[in-house]
């Protein structure tokens, strides 16, 4: 058996983890759409030949924690062999949401199976009711094209009628042929550097470091919930709406620390919705990891090993783990940040003082698309926002907050390549929730449409505000703004809108909470 030793596993961990790395930066650089070229909305990561997530770039969270159940669900297509790729979105079935595509490839080195890769990229439309394939829906299939596990490549050898038929049912085929083509592309590098680390190391050093990483991360993550006081901690919190029905959603989550292990359990949340913002248990396991990630820091490497002394209840039929064919296209990025909110919150009764306040909570969903000089568009983007105070210091402004851990869109490129004008991007000074130390303030974003345009959005934290913690102040909500003829109306927190030439649309992003109270206060 192969010997491994501290140096080795360190070795190996940056050795496995420059895979998802390198398929990352293929993907960056062939797609076509912005949305992954330059906001970077993508995740790739490398898998055990048993399935187990071992190594991931520092991608988009809510990715990379769902990931692991696409390829249990791409491995029902039989054994994979070389030259496959099983392409797949059904959010029932491993995926998240429709846009966001996910692909699953074996490697070998021979004849031997060394491990799988994965990616998943949001595509920017994949059809369904409303241009962005982010509708204000209330079943899935108005949500867009629903891919179950398919083989898109079948030993080296793409499958052009399944590539027509997705193409087919989107506004904007040629960029989504371009975009799938780049994930294969991605997946190709990923395949020859993981052969080349096979090659150079041998396959029994190899398979044994990448067991070793899984040991490692558990017991480091078990160290650190063993850490924690044992106890039971409870918190609530609640989304707006669901864009059907005004009545606010509550979420509440109740985390058992017991020795090493950690409990989360959501019974007590609101049930499915009729709305868009349910949630699939994929999503739902992704946003308790990455709050524990949150809690181990980054010394152990982010792996199936450290989800091992993590259990989630996330009873069925409710809004945390919703049954087909119910709406999600919300659920992915909007009810996962608030799942972080809670979980936050009750940690920071057993940690105070390592938890922040709570962030902007929402990724501010703006989708848009309509018809220029003959040829259809559609777009999809997200906005920063302020991030909580903690108790090391004051929150980041402008940024994108927890499971959301995507790139600005540039002016430059938004406007080069739609009928949009950005009048106005800036800083919302001031919305940061004031306390010992301050919450980051959101962000204004202003745009004018050149062209008739159909805009969904998709927002939170409109009407709760977020937490401040340890006596810190809430953070500004956000706003939405439309205007026309020199006239501004308030919009709702989740609307569909057809604007015409002349209409702005101006975005106010929610601040963070502040930490600790404000200096003078009793």
């Amino acid at each position: 058996m192969a010997s491994v030793d501290p140096v080795s596993l360190e070795v190996f961990r940056h050795r496995l983890s420059s895979v998802p790395e390198t398929m990352g930066a293929a993907l960056e650089r062939s797609a076509l759409s912005p949305n992954i070229r330059e906001r970077r909305d993508f995740s790739c990561a490398l898998f055990t030949p048993e399935g187990d997530l071992v190594a991931q770039a520092a991608h988009i969270p809510v990715h990379l924690g769902a990931m692991p159940a696409a390829v249990r669900a791409a491995l029902t297509q039989g054994p994979l062999a070389p030259g496959d790729v099983v392409v797949l979105n059904d959010p029932f079935l491993g995926g998240t949401h429709l846009p966001d595509i996910t692909m699953v490839s074996p490697v070998y080195e021979g004849p031997t199976l060394v491990g799988y890769l994965a990616s998943r990229a949001h595509h920017a439309d994949v059809g369904g009711m409303a241009p962005g394939s982010m509708p204000l829906s209330t079943e899935i299939y108005q949500e867009g094209m629903i891919i179950p596990p398919l083989k898109l490549r079948e030993g080296g050898r793409l499958n052009e009628a399944l590539l027509a038929l997705i193409c087919r049912n989107v506004r904007t085929p040629d960029e989504r042929r371009a975009d799938l083509l780049a994930q294969i592309a991605a997946h190709d590098v990923g395949a020859a550097r993981l052969g080349e680390i096979a090659r150079r190391t041998g396959i029994a050093a190899l398979l044994a470091h990448a067991q070793a990483l899984l040991d490692y991360a558990e017991r480091f993550t078990r160290q650190v919930i063993a850490a924690l006081p044992d106890g039971q901690y409870a918190f609530a919190d609640y989304l707006d709406d669901d864009g059907q029905d005004p009545t606010p959603l509550p979420i509440r989550v109740t985390v058992t620390i017991a020795g090493d292990t950690l409990t989360a359990d959501f019974t007590g949340s609101a049930p499915e919705c009729l709305g868009c913002l349910n949630a699939v248990e994929a999503v739902t396991c992704s946003a308790v990891y990455y709050v524990v990630r949150c809690l181990t820091g980054e010394t152990p490497p982010a792996n199936a090993g450290a989800f091992r002394p993590i259990r989630v209840i996330a009873p069925p039929g409710t809004i945390v783990n919703a049954r087909p064919p119910r709406a999600v296209a919300g659920g992915n990025v909007e009810t996962s940040q608030r799942i972080v909110d809670v979980l936050l919150g009750a940690l920071a009764q057993a940690a105070p003082d390592r938890i922040p306040a709570a962030g902007q909570g929402t990724m501010n969903n703006v989708a848009l698309g309509g018809v220029v000089h003959g040829q259809p568009f559609a777009y999809y983007e997200t906005i920063g926002g302020g991030m909580g105070a903690s108790p090391q210091g004051d929150g980041l402004s402008g940024v994108h907050v927890h499971m959301s851990n995507t790139r600005n869109t540039p002016v430059e490129a938004l406007e080069h390549v739609l009928p949009v004008r950005i009048r106005r991007y800036a800083l919302r000074w001031g919305s940061g929730g004031a306390g010992r130390f301050r919450g980051g303030d959101g962000m204004v974003r202003e745009y004018e449409f050149l062209v008739p345009t159909t805009v969904t959005l998709l927002t939170e934290r409109r009407r709760f505000a977020p937490y401040g913690l340890q006596g810190g102040q809430p953070g500004a909500r956000g706003e939405n703004w439309l205007i026309r003829d020199g006239g501004e109306t308030p919009l709702p927190g989740k609307v569909t809108l057809r604007l015409q030439p002349g209409d702005r649309l101006r975005i106010a992003t929610p601040g963070g909470g502040g930490w600790g109270p404000p200096a003078g206060s009793a």
